[in-house]
């Protein structure tokens, strides 16, 4: 029987998770994507900290008008913003088992415009 759209995303982020880990230099940049919203955050997985995170969700993103795509690309300069505030400058991008297309792809070329090298 074939897999679903859920699981075969959660064996394609097993098989990233095995590679991409974030250090104390180079935490993870991390991408959750829903149908409606979109969620960055810069993780520590050594000690298993947050160090920065933004969202769609978040008040001032959430009002600027836009498609899906340019929304994203906010959420990637907001949570580069942060992270840079943090004292992170490179990270290392886990695209969280979605294409690097569309969204995930504007979002990592928003985080990049604002900074973050990866």
């Amino acid at each position: 029987m074939a897999l679903t759209k859920n699981e075969r995303r959660h064996r394609i982020k097993n098989r990233i998770r095995k590679v991409v880990s974030g250090t104390e230099a180079r935490p993870r940049l991390t991408v959750f994507r829903s149908n409606k919203e979109i969620y960055a955050q810069v993780v520590n997985d050594v000690t298993g900290v947050t160090i920065a995170a933004a969202s769609s969700r978040d008040k001032d993103i959430a009002k600027s008008k836009g498609n899906k795509t340019e929304v994203a690309a906010l959420v990637g300069k907001a949570v580069a913003e942060k992270a840079i505030k943090a004292g992170v400058e490179a990270i290392s991008f886990d695209r969280g088992g979605y294409l690097y297309h569309g969204r995930v792809k504007s979002l990592a070329e928003g985080a990049r415009e604002a900074g973050l090298k990866f």
